[in-house]
């Protein structure tokens, strides 16, 4: 079966905090959407694989994100958690048009 692709409205780029995360529900998919340091926008899986910390509230430093719950540091571009833990992350691409950002879904 072929897999469809949705585009989920973010917000304007001037609406997204620089390294913040902000929480973003799509369907059954529970998303961490941030504006990086140089005003890249990333969009990854909103649980840390450790425990289930909510992402989006981590602090973001450069490419990684620090899970607020035991400070596992996840990279926002890959979704690999760095070394001397592992695991990873879903990845999801981000579509900037016009200033409105968009998270792009597989379903």
């Amino acid at each position: 079966m072929e897999k469809t692709i949705r585009r989920i409205f973010i917000g304007e780029v001037a609406d997204l905090p620089q390294k913040l995360g902000k929480t973003v529900i799509a369907g059954n998919k529970e998303i961490a959407v941030f504006k990086t340091e140089n005003g890249d926008i990333r969009a990854i899986e909103n649980r840390c694989p450790h425990k289930g910390g909510v992402l989006a509230e981590g602090i973001l430093s450069g490419e990684y994100v620090f899970c607020p719950m035991h400070d596992w540091k996840i990279s926002v571009k890959d979704g690999m958690v760095q070394a001397p833990d592992v695991g990873c992350v879903q990845t999801y691409p981000v579509e900037v048009k016009s200033d409105l950002v968009y998270v792009l879904i597989r379903e």
